[in-house]
């Protein structure tokens, strides 16, 4: 069936529901005609939907590059069309091959099927969504009872959770560039039940490049027991591994075995201690009468304009309170080493990397996706609702991949910090 077969599609509403009736009616009627399968590989439904996609594609493209193909205009115009990459989509009524174009600069994000999106929302896309909000096959099952009348048995909302289990190791497992201006490392806990139930780490790692972008670059599910410097080499291993040759500055909260992991993995990385950490642990060994008035002093030594002058605001912090919190104190000069990285850099910088508030939006959001589960049946039904929060855009609301307010000045900044570094690796 070519395009000159295809019957015409109703050109306004007004054509009404009838029309648009009458236009499937042919269809299906020419379908059988010809013997051609509405669904499929070569499926007539199927062959629609890829030249809907190919057609949204391309105009996207059309409209991201601002003239139309082989147009004169093009010519000279710093950047045009470069060929297409192979994607296979899945659809509600099966799998689509598609050729994504793309541009010359590499610049082209479409929205007809974005890049690393492998299924098409549907009743799939449903489930999905309302799986990575925390609910369980069973609510699911419930909702979608409730909401839209179907009746859809746990099994089968199960098997098209595990759809994404190919998309997620292909994304866990996806190249990353050289350079990373900023890693933000840290851990959660969650339960999984194994031969019993059990709280296990789950690592964490976002990175901002030298574009100013960031993303989260991968998860990891540690064993129970806690962390420790074996699963931190692990983790930071597999990173490099993937291309991560280099990392400026890597912003955690001092846990246990993570500092020396880092620079036995990328030796000249800076290691920043999260101020907010800090903060925060201080307040554990002090009474909440006392906070105002330790949390006034913090603030002057983190925001101190020099080295020197943090120094001598956290000696007069030190001698008012370590008299009533030694704890506290002690903490402060256990991780002041990897505390005053970020006071050597302008406020553009500092804001970035002292504290790892991107890790700590992520790790709210896991929370509230695992708050009334109580615990997961297993190691990947963990890593399919975390995966889904980490990746997963969120209309009218702030997301974790995106890019850094300010880049530019950072980005003069790292340059005069770290000019032989990066500077091949800037774009």
């Amino acid at each position: 069936m070519t395009d000159l077969d295809m019957p015409a599609v109703p050109a306004s509403e007004a054509a009404g529901e009838a029309a648009m009736a009458d236009w499937a009616e042919r269809l299906v009627a020419q379908a059988r005609a010809e013997g051609v399968d509405l669904t499929g590989e070569n499926g007539l439904l199927t062959d629609l939907v890829r030249r809907v996609l190919r057609t949204g594609l391309e105009v996207e493209m059309t409209e991201h590059l601002g003239y139309e193909r082989h147009a004169v205009e093009g010519r000279g115009s710093g950047n045009s069309r470069n060929g297409s990459t192979p994607k296979r989509v899945t659809t509600e009524i099966g799998e689509v091959d598609l050729a994504v174009p793309r541009d010359r600069a590499g610049t082209f994000e479409p929205v007809t099927v974005p890049k690393h999106r492998r299924r098409l929302e549907g009743l799939s896309g449903n489930v999905i969504s309302l799986y990575a909000k925390g609910l369980t096959t069973g609510e699911i099952q419930d909702h979608l009872a409730d909401i839209y009348d179907v009746s859809v048995s746990r099994e089968t909302i199960s098997k098209i959770t595990d759809e994404i289990v190919a998309d997620m190791a292909v994304w866990q497992n996806r190249p990353l560039d050289a350079v990373y201006a900023v890693l933000l490392i840290d851990a959660i806990v969650v339960k999984v039940r194994d031969s019993q139930v059990a709280n296990r780490p789950v690592y964490v790692a976002i990175g901002v490049d030298l574009q100013g972008e960031r993303d989260v670059l991968g998860m990891w599910l540690g064993p129970s027991g806690g962390e420790g410097a074996k699963q931190w080499a692990t983790m930071l291993t597999e990173l490099r591994n993937r291309g991560l040759a280099d990392a400026l500055i890597v912003c955690c909260d001092g846990l246990r075995g993570l500092p020396e992991s880092i620079r036995a993995t990328w030796p000249d990385a800076t290691v920043q201690t999260c101020v907010v950490h800090m903060v925060r642990n201080s307040l554990r060994y002090a009474s909440r009468k006392h906070w105002g008035a330790i949390t006034k002093a913090m603030r002057g030594i983190y925001t101190a304009p020099t080295v020197e002058a943090a120094e001598t605001r956290f000696e007069a912090f030190a001698e008012d309170w370590e008299g009533t919190y030694p704890a506290m104190i002690r903490s402060w000069r256990q991780f002041w080493d990897e505390f005053i990285p970020f006071l050597e850099f302008p406020a553009e910088l500092r804001r970035v990397v002292y504290t790892t508030n991107a890790i700590e939006s992520l790790n709210a959001r896991f929370r509230r996706a695992v708050r009334h589960r109580g615990h997961f049946p297993n190691e990947q039904a963990a890593m399919k609702v975390l995966y889904l929060v980490a990746t997963t855009r969120r209309k009218n609301r702030t997301d974790l991949i995106g890019r850094t307010n300010g880049w530019k000045a950072i980005l003069n900044t790292l340059t005069v910090h770290y000019g032989d570094r990066i500077a091949d690796h800037i774009r």
